[in-house]
């Protein structure tokens, strides 16, 4: 089945020029269809509609040009080929053109050549097309994925409230019972042997009661009840003790409270970089600091360690980066990293609160 014939608009003041443009492109055997319009009206009305494939223009024409043609198509948004057909105009006119965007040039006493150029400016628009097209597709496909990373994040951070909850209830206080009975018969028994067996059970009720702790603490902190600023001094605190490192915190909250998915976020940013630091940095200091000024809650974690390169960020720390970006998008905010080799880190998270609430209330909107 043969092509459906190009729909080319010929911007033209000479009818003699048009005929000369129609027979060339007939002699090259190229099914098209021409429509001349010789004012700038006409040439604005035949594109009112869609259709056209390709416009060719001659420079100068009575009152205008065709390069104010091509600056009109351009406010309207109107992307086809546009190849000036003209008489001699000058190597820096045709250079000016070109820079301007236009497709390319020809000569009206070279018209052999408009064939060949206009197929080739035709090719590169579909490609452009194709291009763009794939360009849209991928950002759609990208906004999926983060929409899907936000409710996946909004659904794991529930989960492990609820579980968090329940091991609380339940099993927490399940031990701490088992433990009050051990407790009870220790102080009265007197067989050594059963009194043996009591210290064992009491030990291990004691390591699992601990355990559940420690696993409430890592699905949610218990702490962050307290609000943000009292969970990020507890978490520096235990942290300078647990490592020996000089960890400071600075800044204060103005709100009371948050989101909680914001002081969620915020709470495993700094936890994240903390273990980095001591994973990576070979640091002896690192300094947190915190603000909610202008709307927009800010928190930077620096350390005076070894720091890195871009392309090493990449390799070693590109996951933990990764999951912490994603947490920071889910909430309507985003992740900066400030570093050189032996110039330390700065880890920078930045939310707009106004914008985490609209979040917030749009998820509770839609369970």
């Amino acid at each position: 089945m043969n092509p459906p014939p190009l729909h080319l608009l010929h911007l033209e003041d000479n009818p003699v020029d048009h005929g000369l443009l129609v027979r060339a492109l007939r002699r090259a055997e190229l099914d098209a269809e021409v429509t001349l319009v010789d004012t700038l009206a006409a040439f604005q009305q035949a594109l009112a509609t869609p259709g056209v494939d390709a416009v060719l223009a001659d420079y100068h024409l009575a009152g205008f040009s065709g390069m104010e043609a091509w600056a009109w198509m351009q406010q309207q948004g109107i992307e086809l080929p546009f190849i000036l057909v003209s008489g001699a105009i000058g190597e820096a006119t045709v250079a000016d053109a070109m820079v301007r965007g236009v497709s390319d040039y020809v000569d009206k006493q070279h018209l052999t050549r408009l064939p060949h150029v206009l197929q080739r400016a035709l090719e590169l628009h579909a490609t452009r097309r194709r291009q763009a097209e794939a360009a849209a597709a991928l950002a759609e496909s990208r906004q999926r994925l983060l929409e899907l990373t936000e409710h996946l994040q909004t659904s794991i951070d529930r989960e492990r409230a609820d579980i968090a909850r329940e091991i609380h209830d339940d099993i927490g206080g399940a031990l701490a019972a088992v433990r009050l009975d051990l407790a009870w018969l220790q102080r009265r028994l007197t067989d050594p042997e059963a009194l043996a067996h009591v210290r064992s059970a009491l030990t291990m009720a004691e390591q699992a009661l601990g355990a559940s702790q420690r696993i409430m603490r890592n699905l949610r902190p218990a702490v962050l009840d307290q609000g943000l600023m009292a969970a990020l001094q507890w978490l520096t605190r235990t942290f300078a003790e647990r490592t020996g490192l000089d960890v400071t915190l600075h800044g204060r909250l103005a709100r009371a409270a948050l989101p909680p998915r914001v002081e969620m976020a915020a709470y495993r940013t700094v936890q994240e970089a903390l273990t980095n630091v001591l994973k990576h940095a070979q640091a002896r200091r690192v300094r947190v600091e915190v603000s909610d000024l202008e709307d927009h809650l800010t928190i930077e974690v620096a350390d005076d360690g070894r720091g890195a390169a871009p392309e090493a960020l990449r390799k070693e720390r590109s996951f933990g980066l990764l999951g912490l970006r994603e947490r920071a998008q889910a909430v309507g905010g985003w992740l900066d990293v400030v570093t050189a080799p032996g110039e330390g880190m700065t880890l920078i998270l930045s939310v707009p609160l106004s914008e985490a609430a609209r979040r917030a209330a749009e998820e509770d909107a839609s369970l």
